[in-house]
């Protein structure tokens, strides 16, 4: 495909998930299934435009002061490729496939217009009734670390020690440039796409069959490592889903003791059996929705909550979800939130570990939730650790870059892309008297 026709498939995109409220990874699918004449590169190129706009949708639309796809086309692309109009216009000419260009004064706006006299939310690029939320989550920074969210997003591995060490892994991946991460002691990051390129298909690689790795955010890494999972243990995760927190567990673990994996949902659960396998997991018995786990009650020492939220710290690998959520979305996590931690709680033994993770950066779903189950008959007997000594013990080497806040005696850490280069994550520890 030439240039032009990529644009405007983006364009044809961006007007059906606006049009259908749908998400931008099932737009992208049937407009592929219907245009099977487009190469991969072609599919990758018009994946990348969709996705900066929709990452930066509410800024490109003040700066063209024009919400209409195309509009946000072209100021993407003016943004991501570092050409001029003009450049843009020679690159256009005589292409038939090619979307009509913005006038000279449409383009005015975007070449004079500074982001920085934009409202809070506009600079965010975020609904505005999350505005006020962000902003009781980080203060006067609010605004920066929403922003980071829109940036594009690497990719990032954790080397699996049961099978592997990272130096082997990072051999293995040379040819993709794969290097240490900041934070995480076992993680390997990939940069950020440039242009209209695209990240490597790393599951089709030797190392990755084999079970030498898997992809896992460098946050995540972090937060299961904060866990405090330690061999011989007895473990609980009782949000398992497709097994991504299982498997570092076990990794810390050594392969002893005990890893039960559950989830309430049946279909999220499903990939957990094969990643196991590959990985050479053998310490984790998995549970279904319908089995009873009540003989496990009062016996865990670690119980790892990592719980159903609105994903608000995975928006620069999911865009389009920060603009379909909804305060009424919100609610339901939350009532979600409170029933598992009340659930989950009934595991922990005496002087065992209850662990609170979520990928969301709204208090709402996080201090809150932890506040409101010490309030309820669930919480009593317990307290909220320092998860800042936690940090300093498991990773000493590494900066204190997240920010902590004080809760009921206890410290809980947040992690963001514009503080730990990470996706986005919320950390709570409580301990069972």
């Amino acid at each position: 495909m030439r240039f032009g026709g990529r644009l405007s498939a983006a364009i044809e995109i961006l007007s059906d998930i606006d049009a259908r409220r749908r998400p931008v990874a099932d737009a992208l699918k049937d407009w592929g299934l219907s245009h099977r004449f487009a190469g991969s590169g072609d599919r990758a190129a018009i994946g990348n435009i969709v996705y900066d706009v929709l990452r930066r949708r509410r800024s490109l639309a003040w700066r063209m002061e024009d919400e209409a796809p195309a509009a946000l086309v072209y100021a993407a692309v003016l943004d991501s490729s570092g050409k001029s109009v003009k450049d843009l216009a020679i690159a256009l000419d005589g292409d038939r496939f090619a979307p009509e260009m913005p006038s000279t004064d449409d383009f005015a706006a975007f070449r004079t217009r500074d982001l920085t006299q934009a409202p809070g939310a506009v600079q965010a690029d975020v609904p505005d009734w999350l505005a006020a939320r962000l902003e009781t989550a980080f203060g006067e920074a609010w605004v920066e670390e929403a922003a980071a969210l829109s940036d594009r997003p690497p990719l990032d591995m954790r080397v699996n020690t049961l099978r592997a060490d990272r130096d082997k892994v990072i051999k293995a991946l040379a040819p993709f440039s794969a290097s240490a991460t900041a934070l995480a002691p076992h993680g390997l990051r990939i940069p950020p796409i440039a242009g209209d390129g695209r990240h490597p298909n790393v599951q089709v690689e030797a190392g990755f069959q084999k079970g030498w790795f898997e992809i896992q955010d460098e946050g995540s890494q972090i937060v299961s490592m904060l866990a405090g999972a330690a061999p011989g243990m007895q473990v609980l995760d009782f949000c398992a889903g497709a097994g991504g927190k299982t498997l570092a567990l076990a990794a810390s673990m050594e392969n002893t003791g005990q890893i039960h994996a559950y989830d309430s949902d049946r279909q999220r659960l499903a990939p957990i059996h094969d990643r196991l396998k590959r990985a050479e997991v053998r310490n984790v018995q998995v549970h279904a929705p319908r089995d009873d786990i009540s003989e496990l009650e009062g016996r865990m020492d670690l119980v790892l909550v990592d719980a159903p939220c609105t994903g608000t710290g995975t928006w620069r690998r999911r865009p389009d979800a920060k603009w379909r959520l909804s305060e009424r979305q919100l609610d339901k996590r939350v009532g979600e939130q409170d029933a598992v931690l009340d659930a989950a709680a009934r595991f922990v033994k005496p002087g065992g570990r209850l662990v609170y993770i979520t990928c969301s950066l709204l208090p709402e779903e996080n201090g809150a939730r932890i506040a409101a189950l010490l309030e309820r008959e669930a919480g009593a007997g317990f307290a909220v650790a320092d998860a800042a000594e936690r940090w300093s013990a498991a990773l000493p080497e590494a900066p204190k870059a997240y920010h902590a806040s004080s809760l009921a005696g206890g410290t809980t850490l947040t992690l963001t892309p514009r503080t730990t280069g990470t996706d986005g994550f919320f950390f709570a520890i409580l301990e069972r008297r």
